[in-house]
């Protein structure tokens, strides 16, 4: 699959106003960016550490995935994401690889990039999502 690097490390949290002074005071990073995404029913806040970031995910609908995830398994780390070049190809590459896809085709993601998530049934219990960005 050949990921560049980590694009970044996805942590739900029950509130975005609670968690974004943890990183901003105590953690000393800068949140540069919040948005919602409507499709995925979650509120996302950015930071950047060196080349990773770090995705704080509120969710705006209990039903949605990442509400259903803190009321599973509380606050914490949700998913790991990858850059990829050719996000297409690679999510046939990990079919075709035996691997359980969320998404079979990629969709539109926070910040404008291109995702797809892969079952954490068949990464070893990660829920793992590859990230494009297609402006690069």
């Amino acid at each position: 699959m050949e990921p560049t690097h980590i694009e970044h490390i996805g942590v739900a949290v029950k509130s975005l106003e609670e968690a974004i002074p943890f990183y901003e005071n105590v953690l000393g990073l800068k949140c540069y960016n919040i948005e919602e995404v409507a499709d995925q029913k979650v509120r996302t806040a950015f930071f950047k550490i060196g080349q990773t970031k770090i995705e704080l995910l509120e969710s705006t609908d209990p039903e949605g995935p990442v509400g259903k995830f803190i009321e599973k398994k509380g606050e914490g780390i949700h998913h790991m994401a990858f850059a990829v070049k050719g996000l297409d190809k690679k999510l046939e590459k990990a079919e075709s690889k035996g691997v359980r896809l969320i998404d079979s085709k990629p969709r539109k993601g926070a910040e404008g990039l291109d995702i797809a998530f892969l079952h954490p049934k068949s990464t070893f219990g990660v829920l793992t999502e590859l990230c494009e960005d297609k402006s690069e």
